[in-house]
């Protein structure tokens, strides 16, 4: 600011500061300070302000004071009777001296008023709280008087969520704490918390509301499947219930376009009921239209179409939609797939629209080389190699070329397979290889051709019923297996076969059934030849086994099988078509092939028929978050030379299993010992593989 310039806000012709003092204050500080002292106590007495005195009148107040306000009476309410008053020597709830007891934990009980009549759901509503009560996660002994204190108001809001989830609007709930009346003492104890519950009237559902569900063709029927009617006990949880059941039927009707808006519940606590609002807009019904492929050239619209569940015209079902597109997955050659309905034409008010279904497919990998080498007691060791391309000949014709280096095997062969050939879920597989095997029972050599046609399980589509029919044309030179450098003579023999076989399958798994049963059978005519010698017979096996989960951690797994060979001597069948027991698959305990008639040599022979036994428990452990399961177990079998099985020869084998779930199977390991082993038998014989033994 300028020197000698007024201050902002100050008047141009204001005095200064040095204005303002005195000449006397500035020549004698003392003596001007001592005049300008106030004045005694009975002068300022005097000056000062009398009680009595009228106020001065203040010169900002401009609107008067009224002197003669009139005020209206006031007016007497009635009594209203639906607002009742609680009496303050009264408790707001009331003593519930017969109160039915529910103790969730050492720490935690729940008293309810009254009998079950007043409270139906009383069971169930106690077994729900236990999962998602903060108390009750609580571990005993841990706990202490601050802890429950802060969960119980935790608890305390979820009974009360609870209870108008069943209706009980009305409820109330007390929580004490330590088990202590209020002005007593903690005790040394330990603290529980006790819910006193007065469930109280259970509302009721008033009107019902479901928004442009009227509009649909078959209203009526869908209005059926929503079963809540006015009157009926208010339930948060019916809602839910029977929402989904009408999505699932206006899914299921023909209408791929229904929508399902947020539920609201209007309560009246007068009236004690609740109005249900469901915003439902049908859109239309429609018909299945044609398949349409994002990529023709590697999967068809049209083989597409002929492997879903549904034709042209068939009223759309959301979960024929789901299941094209599981079937596409299955096939192997995609990463991802969407199926997504789109209107082609719309629906009259006397016919449905048509919806063409838009397959979009991402492709996976299409080639595979793998390979895998190992040992076993039974085989030796082993390298096995592949290379595979799953959609070589479209659509879904792959072409897989394999190998096997082994102690006992060695193969080559070339495999064309078609997935979905004439049908869902079919199979054609052709498959030409040369092989040779050197085992305990027999040396082969042998060139085959087979062609199989099958309907079965996988892992996506586990089906009730599978079924198989096949050829095959095998060329094999064998003879028994040589000892001490001695060769034995190899004889030729020439097969013919037309194997057909069956499966009925229960079970709930496909690799670790829980319970259900399967029972299947195999049945093989054959012509063999054999040195000019021709022999017809028929070659026969029936697999049946049960599964029973007696609780939670425990299942009992049983298997027979029954096999046999009519119609020649045993000379004059090949030895690799002979009937052989024992192994990982068949009786544990004994090497692979070893249960049987032997030679002269003591090498097995073979027989013509065949009985096994097998009773496992599974039992599940703690370890590893529940994956590992220990399996004690037993098998018996037998094989004879004769058509009939028997039993002179029985062979037993016990043992433990370990198994580990790895999510898609178990891994099995077992170690068995034969209780009445041959000369030729070890000890004791490990067993190495993926999925139960049977």
């Amino acid at each position: 600011m300028l020197a000698g310039s007024p201050s902002v806000g100050q008047e141009p012709n204001s005095q200064s500061l040095d204005d303002l003092i005195p000449d006397s204050a500035v020549e004698n500080a003392e003596a001007w300070a001592t005049d300008s002292a106030p004045p005694a106590p009975d002068a300022a007495e005097e000056d000062a302000v009398q009680p009595d005195e009228p106020m001065a009148e203040l010169p900002q107040l401009s609107v008067e004071w009224p002197d003669d306000l009139d005020l209206p009476p006031i007016e007497t309410l009635e009594p209203d009777d639906d607002i009742r008053f609680a009496d303050s020597n009264l408790p707001l709830l009331p003593e519930i001296p017969d109160a039915a007891l529910e103790t969730i934990g050492d720490n935690l009980v729940l008293a309810f008023a009254g009998d079950e009549t007043g409270f139906a759901q009383r069971e169930e509503f106690v077994s729900r709280f236990r999962t998602l009560s903060t108390i009750a996660d609580l571990s005993n002994g841990d706990e202490n008087i601050a802890q429950l204190a802060a969960r119980a108001r935790a608890d305390q809001d979820l009974l009360s969520e609870l209870l108008r989830i069943y209706g009980y609007y009305d409820a109330q709930v007390v929580r004490t704490v330590g088990g202590l009346s209020p002005g007593e003492e903690q005790a040394d104890q330990n603290p529980v918390v006790r819910f006193d519950i007065v469930p109280g009237q259970r509302y009721r559902f008033g009107a019902i509301d479901l928004g442009d569900l009227g509009t649909a063709p078959d209203a009526e029927s869908l209005r059926g499947i929503f079963e809540i009617q006015t009157g009926d006990p208010l339930s948060s949880d019916a809602i839910v219930e029977e929402q989904l059941d009408l999505d699932t039927a206006l899914g299921e009707g023909g209408y791929p376009f229904a929508e399902i808006d947020e539920p609201d519940l209007l309560i009246d606590h007068r009236e004690t009921r609740g109005d249900l609002t469901l915003p439902v807009r049908p859109n239309g019904k429609y018909a299945f239209g044609e398949v349409v492929s994002s990529d023709p050239d590697f999967l068809s619209g049209k083989h597409i179409g002929s492997i879903a569940r549904f034709e042209q015209g068939d009223i759309y079902q959301r979960s024929l939609e789901l299941d094209l597109r599981r079937a596409v997955t299955a096939t192997g050659l995609v990463s991802s797939v969407s199926v997504t309905p789109r209107e082609v034409t719309p629906p009259t008010e006397t016919e449905p629209g048509v919806v063409a279904m838009d397959v979009k497919m991402t492709k996976a990998p299409l080639r595979t080389i793998a390979g895998a080498i190992g040992y076993g007691s039974e085989e030796g060791f082993r390298l096995q190699a592949s290379w595979e391309h799953r959609n070589f000949f479209p659509p879904e014709g792959a072409l897989k070329f394999r190998g096997i280096l082994g102690t006992q095997e060695q193969l080559a062969g070339i495999t064309f397979r078609k997935n979905n050939f004439g049908g869902r879920d079919k199979i054609l597989t052709l498959d030409a290889f040369a092989s040779t095997i050197d085992s305990d029972a027999f040396d082969a050599r042998t060139v085959a051709f087979v062609a199989n046609y099958e309907r079965t399980s996988n892992l996506l589509f586990q089906k009730p019923l599978s079924w198989s029919v096949g050829f095959e044309a095998i060329a094999t030179g064998e003879r028994p297996p040589t000892v001490n450098g001695v060769v034995p003579p190899r004889e030729t023999f020439f097969v013919g076969a037309l194997p057909v076989s069956a499966l009925l399958d229960t079970t709930d798994d496909l690799l670790d059934p829980t319970e259900g049963f399967r029972f299947g059978g195999r049945l093989s005519p054959e012509i063999s030849s054999n040195n000019g010698v021709q022999s017809f017979y028929l070659r026969g096996q029936v697999d049946a086994s049960y599964y029973q989960a007696i609780n939670d951690r425990v299942v009992m797994a049983g298997r027979a099988r029954f096999g046999a060979i009519l119609g020649t001597d045993l000379d004059n069948i090949a030895p690799s078509r002979r009937l052989y027991a024992g192994g990982g698959s068949s009786v544990r305990g004994y090497g692979f092939q070893q249960i049987g008639p032997t030679d002269a040599l003591g090498d097995p022979s073979g027989g013509r028929s065949l009985v096994e036994f097998s009773l496992e428990a599974r039992i599940k452990t703690g370890f590893l978050d529940g994956a590992v399961s220990v399996v004690p177990f037993v098998d018996a079998g037998s094989v004879s030379t004769s058509t009939t099985p028997g039993f002179d020869d029985i062979k037993i084998g016990v043992g433990m299993g370990v198994r580990y779930d790895t999510g898609f199977g178990p891994i099995r390991v077992d170690v068995g010992v034969p209780l009445n082993p041959g000369p030729n038998d070890n000890p004791v014989a490990v067993y190495v593989s993926l999925g139960q033994a049977f």
